[in-house]
Order: C-alpha cells, then structure tokens, then sequence
C-alpha cells in the first residue's frame, strides 16, 4: 500500500506554523475519583476506535523520572482524560488497553505503554503507531504535529507540553491539549483509513 505523492514530502517549521490552529472542542471528561471509572471504561470498551497518548511530568534533570500523570482516550464524540494523580491504573483500565478488540492509535505508543506498564502490569493488545505506520509508507513526517499538518491541514499546539503534569489540579489549558493530542490520533488514524493504506 502507499500514500499519494502529495503525503510524502517533509514539512518546514514555516508552513506548518502558517496553517490553521484547530483544538479539540468536544466534551471532556476528567476522570479524577475511583467511582467514576467503571462509567468511563464501560462507555470506552463499546468503542471499536480510540486515540490515545499519556503525559507525564517533564524530567530536567539525569536519572529522574516520573510515572504518567494523565491517559487520553478519544472516541468519536468525547474525549476522557484518566487522572493518574488521582485515580489508580486499575483492572478496568487495563482491560481497555490490553482489549485487542479495541484499537488504540497515537504516536510512539510502545514507549507509553512501557511507561505504564511500570505503573502497573499488562500486556498491551490492539495498539497501533501512526508514526511507525507514516515511516513504513516511507512519509517524511511522523510526528502528531507534523502528521496533522500533513495529512488533516492544520496545526496543534505543543505550549504546554512541558508543562508540570504532576499537579493535582490540571489547568484549562493542559486539558484542552491533553484532549487534542488523543483526538487528532484518532483523526489521522481514519485519514489513513480514507487513504486506504490501513
């Protein structure tokens, strides 16, 4: 399978900054008290498709780190944000990740779920990475940002990426691109879909 011509070229920092800035503006739900997560996984586990990503606080300096902080699973009309600070990596939500019934799409997932899977033990089924997917069509870009430019024609913000994701209370802004990153990971997945490479 391959991608027509016009997907294969590389991006400069220049055009994609000169596109249009799209965020996520669907509903969200944060999921920060136990009670609340057998609602969420039970409305995730009928979902066929989920964008995926986690966040974790930055690390500055060697030898340090932290586990995730946040895991974002889009569906098609809500994005959920599971708030690792505040909830734990239970069963329920394990079953979502290692269901290879559902398909869970971001970038560089195997490293995610290395990450949590140091939290908590299992075995991840069902993940596919875009970026791994781009590559192997021999695509110049591989990156959500550049993939989304690319392939949907606008740009996301990084600004908060860095940002502490250890905090108890995540800012408006922080959820906003949390939703963001999971939600373009499904929409590329189902451009790729389009392009019949998938």
């Amino acid at each position: 399978m391959q991608v027509p011509e016009q997907y294969k070229r590389k991006f400069t920092k220049d055009e994609i900054n000169e596109m249009p800035l799209r965020q996520y503006e669907g509903p969200i739900k944060l999921i920060d008290r136990e009670e609340d997560v057998p609602a969420a996984i039970e409305e995730l586990s009928r979902c066929e498709l989920l964008g995926f990503d986690t966040e974790t606080r930055p690390v500055f300096r060697k030898g340090v780190s932290y586990p995730p902080s946040l895991i974002q699973l889009a569906t098609e009309d809500c994005v959920f944000l599971l708030h690792l600070n505040h909830i734990s990596l239970s069963d329920h939500i394990k079953e979502v990740l290692s269901s290879a019934d559902i398909i869970k799409t971001g970038v560089a997932v195997i490293n995610d779920v290395k990450e949590l899977r140091d939290v908590s033990p299992f075995e991840g089924k069902g993940f596919v990475d875009l970026g791994d997917l781009a590559r192997s069509l021999e695509m110049q870009t591989n990156g959500l940002r550049n993939l989304a430019a690319n392939l949907l024609g606008f740009r996301i913000s990084k600004g908060v990426q860095c940002s502490n994701w250890g905090r108890k209370e995540l800012t408006p802004q922080q959820i906003t691109y949390a939703a963001t990153d999971a939600w373009v990971s499904r929409e590329i997945y189902l451009k790729f879909q389009d392009l019949g490479v998938l």
